[in-house]
């Protein structure tokens, strides 16, 4: 018996697949797409993108942003993302860093280490249902400066409990010396 329940376990495995993490590429950030570097030192930018995430993300899912131009310090930034656990008990969470550059390894978490996303309207906060969060993680210690161009990601740590499809945004702000 114990054979035959192994065998049907081991076919229904194969049946379904294994999930394994992929890697979604926001127009902003794909290969190609211009990077805006200001001209003159001091002036201010921002860089965003935004991917509609249309399926669960799954723990190691990589989106892909946004793009610094080399030289870039950046000082700050926003996760904005749709309430995409709906569940009453939430159980999704992302980290937003960024890529290797060839001189930067990559920092999955180095703009912040959220936690799980709850997504509640926060009254004379954030009125909607949404996350709405300000980069930390090394800003902490002041602006984070790159010497190449630096792809900007966000990496799903866990599973939303109860899934709702919306917009995954950052936008950074950053200066080039």
């Amino acid at each position: 018996m114990w054979k035959r329940f192994s065998l049907a376990l081991f076919a229904l495995i194969l049946s379904v697949g294994i999930v394994h993490a992929t890697t979604f590429t926001s127009t902003r950030a794909a290969a190609g797409f211009p990077v805006f570097k200001p001209a003159g030192s001091g002036l201010l930018a921002v860089a965003s993108g935004t991917i509609a995430v249309a399926i669960n993300p799954v723990a190691a899912d990589i989106y892909k942003l946004t793009k610094v131009p080399a030289g870039a310090c950046v000082v700050g930034g926003m996760l904005y993302m749709d309430d995409m656990d709906t569940n009453g008990t939430e159980t999704l969470d992302v980290n937003v860093g960024w890529a290797a550059n060839g001189s930067d390894a990559a920092d999955p978490d180095g703009f912040g280490n959220f936690g799980v996303s709850n997504g509640d309207a926060v009254t004379n906060v954030k009125p909607e249902v949404s996350t709405l969060l300000a980069f930390n993680g090394v800003l902490k210690d002041g602006p984070k400066c790159f010497v190449n161009e630096t792809t900007i990601e966000v990496e799903a740590i866990a599973v939303a409990a109860t899934f709702a499809a919306g917009d995954l945004t950052v936008a950074v702000y950053y200066y080039v010396p």
